[in-house]
């Protein structure tokens, strides 16, 4: 007897839904608003007669430099974390599965969080950001993994690419949180409040994580194929016996009996075999390097800095500036999610890269007159240009592409050292920040303009496009083409896998892998 599937009462485009704003929004919320949070607390009078070590308010020459060194890698304590809390879902990401794993890194945030926010020593504080990035590095690795699996292939670039949305959120959410508790600058609730409210998102996904449905790839991959047909099943909302799901979940068991002989073992990543595995961790571990290195992390975590002490402007209208700029970001993101699925990621990335490389050169020269009030206002305008082009490419679509190209077997291994590699060069960039903005000034931006600028031809000769193809389909087309240089243009020819089923509803469905063979021999 067919039957359907539902998850807290809920199937189809509603569980989808459920599943973004119950897991996805406050993972990634939590994200932006931990990586952004502290840069506008650390010029509070408050903050600065609780942590002394890190005053660079009232200090000049020689101990202004040596707190600002110390300030930057307070700040970059939650990338480390982060960084190891990535890389630990290498080994516990698919022992634990999707859901488990989310709720461990949930957990770890809240109580970091709750450490972070008692503080009452410098040390103590440090221990809590370790731990918050800890379980935001674990939420950063596996959340879009989830997502990803979960998702039809007509829907997951939009899905995926929320993540940037709800970063830009958060970081949007605590400037203006931190905006307002500066009134009372003076008193410890202007910093506790701001780094205690946080917690409600760890505990929405606490509450929330084991109501959804798990990975139906996972499920396969762990012989549950009766669970995967029946959370496929719920968040198509078809019934679980149709034929489009049997075709679907057989298509996911091809996929996973083709890849197991050469891609089970994590060494094999950086070997090329026949999967040219290596080739498609490289196009990972750069995607996420470019991430960090055209300064996103630059202008998110500092911006606050940056208007007071770079532009030299009045610390009040440069916290409101930063509030909005971040809130301006947030809208920007809504720009990546109507044009990820309808001009594919290579056009967002490569347009991305050159506008944010433009915006940092501008910049440069803007700040290279100091103290001209003129090019301070020129400067502050490119930063909110930035700030437009950044998410387009760079903000959630970097986590979506690398759950695209990894194979099945060691999707959650690829990411969670890709996603590594994001906090590494997050940690570089957070750490000489402080340092780079008080020595070098505005020779600082041209390092991010120059890389920025190897974005589009990068992404033109190596990076396929994977809009609208199955994730089975994207292991075939890894396989069958006859060298990496081919890989592009066959990526641009092969047919979607999309088919009209009743109405005016699209759905994917799994094609079988020898009629897709066929079409890429055909292409070749």
């Amino acid at each position: 007897m067919s039957r359907g599937a539902k998850f807290l009462g809920l199937e189809g485009a509603k569980l989808q839904l459920a599943q973004l704003f119950l897991v996805v929004a406050p993972s990634f919320i939590l994200f932006g608003y931990n990586l952004s949070g502290i840069g506008g607390l650390l010029t509070l009078p408050s903050w600065v007669k609780q942590f002394p070590e890190i005053d660079t308010v009232d200090v000049t020459g020689s101990e202004q430099s040596h707190k600002t060194t110390i300030q930057g890698t307070i700040v970059a304590a939650f990338t480390i974390g982060a960084l190891f809390g990535s890389l630990s879902c290498t080994w516990i990401g698919d022992p634990l599965g999707r859901r488990r794993t989310i709720f461990l890194g949930a957990c770890l945030a809240a109580i970091g969080d709750a450490v972070e926010c008692s503080a009452h020593s410098l040390a103590q504080f440090t221990i809590g950001r370790v731990i918050v990035g800890w379980g935001i590095g674990i939420l950063s690795a596996t959340v879009p993994v989830w997502e990803s699996e979960c998702s039809s292939a007509k829907n997951r670039g939009r899905h995926v690419v929320l993540t940037g949305l709800f970063m830009a959120a958060g970081i949007a959410l605590t400037n203006w949180i931190n905006y307002g508790f500066y009134h009372i600058q003076y008193s410890e609730a202007a910093w506790r409040a701001p780094l205690g409210i946080q917690i409600f998102f760890a505990l929405a996904i606490i509450l929330s994580v084991f109501f959804l449905p798990e990975s139906p790839r996972w499920l396969v991959l762990k012989n549950r194929s009766d669970s995967a047909r029946y959370a496929l099943g719920a968040l198509k909302g078809i019934d679980v016996d149709s034929s489009e799901i049997l075709a679907e979940v057989n298509g996911i068991e091809l996929s996973l009996e083709e890849t197991s002989g050469n891609a089970a073992s994590l060494k094999n990543i950086f070997s090329m075999g026949d999967e040219r595995l290596f080739y498609r961790f490289m196009l990972c571990i750069m995607l996420q390097f470019f991430q960090q290195m055209t300064g996103g992390t630059l202008i998110t975590v500092y911006i606050p800095i940056i208007f007071e002490n770079n532009m030299h402007l009045d610390r009040d209208i440069s916290k409101m500036l930063a509030a909005c700029a971040m809130t301006w970001k947030f809208l920007s993101c809504f720009v990546a999610f109507f044009v990820i699925d309808r001009f594919g990621r290579r056009a967002a990335y490569m347009v991305s890269g050159a506008g944010m490389s433009l915006c940092m050169l501008a910049m440069s020269v803007a700040t290279s007159f100091n103290g001209n009030h003129s090019a301070n206002i020129v400067s502050a305008c490119f930063v909110f240009l930035y700030l437009f082009f950044l998410p387009i490419g760079f903000l959630g679509a970097n986590f979506l592409y690398t759950t695209e190209v990894a194979p099945g077997r060691l999707r959650v291994a690829m990411q969670s050292i890709s996603t590594a590699n994001h906090w590494l060069w997050m940690f570089v960039v957070t750490m000489i920040t402080p340092v780079a903005i008080a020595n070098i000034g505005y020779r600082y931006y041209i390092v991010y303009a120059a890389i920025g600028a190897t974005i589009p031809p990068v992404v033109y000769f190596f990076y396929p496009e994977t809009m609208n193809r199955n994730l089975e389909q994207l292991d075939l087309l890894f396989r069958e083409a006859p060298s990496i240089m081919s890989i592009v243009s066959m990526s641009k020819q092969i047919p979607t896998i999309e088919v009209e089923i009743g109405g005016n509803e699209k759905k994917d469905v799994f094609a079988e892998e020898v009629e897709q063979t066929e079409e890429l021999e055909h292409v070749n």
